[in-house]
């Protein structure tokens, strides 16, 4: 029965994302980011179960794309939906449906994609939802972003287009533990942490950015 570990953690990622969706609809954002964040630490797990197990199936790859879109694409396109209902321009509201787009083209880009095993090409779905569900904490700090639905929009398409872009990103996987290979890796949790401590949830899309600026930064000094 183990073996099915990996499978039922994917589903664990697929309920969270329902229930982030249903959580929407009941007018409640806070809650529904929650549930994005834990369908995260549930696609984190499965993949990590995976390759513990050594097990692999071309379903679970499947399971794992379909509820990646629900949790990352579908989810995060509602939140930013919603979040531009109270915007003057009658169709703005529609630019949110690029990012459940850029996010099913992501994925199955991946899928047939051999080389994204020690960096990824294109924003992952999963720090893109990050980053989105984060964006109302922001005003802990003092920045109303959802406030601003004009912004709002041109970050939805940012990040829409940094979803299906070819930018090399690091992924954190470690193959051992050195610091010589690992030192962005390293040098990203650690920041991410002292982010977390002092700003809490405020700090996830500070983290993202982070994420981002770093990748693009190793890519530079590495030529």
């Amino acid at each position: 029965m183990i073996k099915y570990l990996p499978n039922f953690l994917t589903c664990c990622n697929l309920v969270c994302g329902m229930l982030g969706i249903i959580f929407l609809w009941e007018n409640a954002a806070v809650p529904s980011a929650y549930f994005v964040w834990a369908a995260c630490l549930f696609d984190f797990f499965d993949g990590f179960a995976a390759r513990w197990l050594k097990v692999s199936s071309p379903i679970g790859k499947e399971l794992d794309s379909m509820a990646d879109m629900v949790s990352f694409g579908a989810l995060p396109s509602l939140f930013i939906y919603q979040a531009l209902q109270g915007s003057t321009t009658p169709f703005l509201p529609y630019v949110a449906l690029l990012i459940a787009i850029c996010s099913a083209l992501r994925l199955a880009i991946f899928n047939l994609d051999t080389t994204q095993s020690d960096a990824f090409k294109g924003l992952p779905t999963p720090a893109n939802a990050i980053f989105l569900t984060a964006l109302p904490f922001l005003q802990g700090l003092g920045v109303n972003v959802m406030g601003n639905p004009t912004l709002l929009a041109v970050i939805a398409v940012l990040f829409s287009a940094l979803l299906v872009s070819r930018i090399d990103l690091f992924a954190l996987k470690f193959k051992n533990f050195n610091w010589a290979d690992n030192k962005v890796r390293f040098t990203f949790l650690l920041l991410a942490v002292l982010l977390l401590a002092f700003f809490q949830w405020a700090a996830l899309p500070v983290i993202i950015l982070l994420y981002i600026t770093l990748s693009l930064g190793v890519r530079v000094f590495s030529k």
